[in-house]
């Protein structure tokens, strides 16, 4: 049984106990058993509305953790600057192999890796990161 039907079920008997009691005890009683009942159906509505808010939280907070943590929030001004420097010194040694080795072309495929790095590094920073491919269609749904 899952823990609806068990509830359902657990219900279902509640329901049964107040009718016999209703039928043993008469009419005048019929206000008080129906208020009791009452009284423990909105008890388990409350709980079923905590668990959810509950479980709703902390997937709140699960996906604020995860955002901070995310690459792009130590994206800085200073870091990019820092891999474009680094980048150019790294250049010097590179550009000397490069051409030392091949001439032209050694310099030319030197320079298109440069290139091409300083390339991703930018677009990194640039284009949005997928995140929210696996997000559940709704906040209320278990």
């Amino acid at each position: 049984m899952t823990g609806m039907d068990a509830s359902d079920t657990d219900l279902k008997k509640e329901l049964d106990a107040t009718l016999r009691a209703r039928r043993e005890l008469g009419e005048e009683y019929e206000p008080a058993l129906v208020d009791s009942f009452l009284e423990k159906v909105e008890q388990r509505l409350d709980g079923t509305v905590e668990r959810r808010v509950r479980r709703h939280l902390a997937e709140q907070q699960m996906v604020v953790a995860r955002e901070s943590r995310s690459p792009r929030s130590s994206d800085s001004w200073g870091e990019r600057f820092g891999f474009g420097i680094v980048s150019l010194v790294l250049a010097i040694p590179l550009s000397a192999i490069g051409g030392g080795v091949a001439h032209l072309p050694g310099l030319m495929v030197a320079w298109a890796g440069i290139v091409g790095v300083n390339a991703v590094q930018a677009l990194r920073h640039t284009l949005p990161l997928r995140r929210d491919r696996d997000k559940p269609s709704s906040d209320w749904e278990d």
